[in-house]
């Protein structure tokens, strides 16, 4: 099944719907995690006003360098086990809404294409072969990551999580087997990422199994699983994102998600000014 959560004139704040194989949506009652009651009304997509993100996450969790590419592309090494960092709940968004980059760290923002698992039921101590009974579908992510902060800071949790750094979407898809999956980034067209998910160091069961060991993933929880290589920052010369971008994450089986990059000075209309950092 197919889910996409919305906005119309009808619905301002908000609802989902189940995505036909004729492009119709037929309009919920209830949220992602209920049982599909379709209230009778059908849509076009034309008749989405916005799109929201498909799920409020509790947390946002993410994993470093899980394609052995990209860990060489910008690492010396790849990582023994996964790599954990947690991205800010703030810095969700969702399809067609912009990117922001932020004035404290303008020119040095870069993309990252990725399958995003959300996880369905309270998972704790959980074995691999029963990981994937815990995840209820899957979405398309950017780890939007400003690389100067990333590199500066000594962690990543501020470079990951600016606002607007998370978007998902449009859609959550169930019954997806995520071994084989092509990921795929274009910016203005252009494909700069395009690897499958089979090429992950650790597959997205041996990351819920993996994560559920240390901490308890609630419903709802969104887990980036990593980026293949071909980042921005790792090309010569660099491409880095800038005002007037377009960023398409696009995933066999999944969808695409797609987002428009402008300074934070056009998103809210006045000058950002100069931020003086300590």
């Amino acid at each position: 099944m197919k889910f996409v959560r919305f906005a119309t004139a009808r619905h301002p704040q908000g609802v989902y719907g189940l995505v036909g194989g004729d492009g119709l949506i037929e309009v919920l009652r209830g949220g992602l995690f209920d049982a599909p009651e379709c209230t009778g009304e059908v849509l076009k997509e034309g008749d989405i006003v916005r799109y929201l993100p498909p799920v409020d996450p509790p947390n946002i969790l993410a994993i470093g360098r899980n394609y052995y590419a990209h860990a060489m592309e910008t690492s010396d090494h790849p990582p023994a086990a996964p790599l954990l960092f947690i991205k800010a709940n703030t810095a969700l968004s969702a399809h067609e809404a912009n990117i922001v980059l932020p004035s404290a760290a303008p020119t040095r923002v870069d993309y990252e294409a990725e399958l995003v698992a959300i996880i369905g039921r309270r998972a704790k101590n959980v074995p691999v072969e029963e990981a994937l009974d815990y995840v209820f579908g899957f979405t398309c992510g950017n780890d939007v990551s400003a690389r100067d902060c990333q590199a500066g800071d000594g962690q990543w949790a501020r470079a990951k999580s600016f606002d607007t750094f998370a978007p998902m979407g449009p859609y959550v898809v169930t019954g997806l087997d995520p071994g084989d999956l092509l990921v795929q980034m274009r910016v203005n067209g252009e494909t700069m990422q395009q690897q499958s998910t089979k090429d992950m160091l650790f597959n997205v069961p041996c990351l819920v199994s993996y994560l559920s060991h240390s901490l308890t993933l609630m419903p709802g929880t969104a887990l980036y699983t990593g980026t293949p290589s071909g980042v921005g920052i790792a090309r010569k010369p660099p491409v880095l994102l800038k005002p007037g971008d377009v960023c398409e994450v696009d995933i066999a089986g999944v969808g695409v998600l797609r987002n428009r990059v402008v300074a934070e000075a056009q998103a809210d209309g006045t000058c950002a000014g100069t931020m003086r950092l300590p």
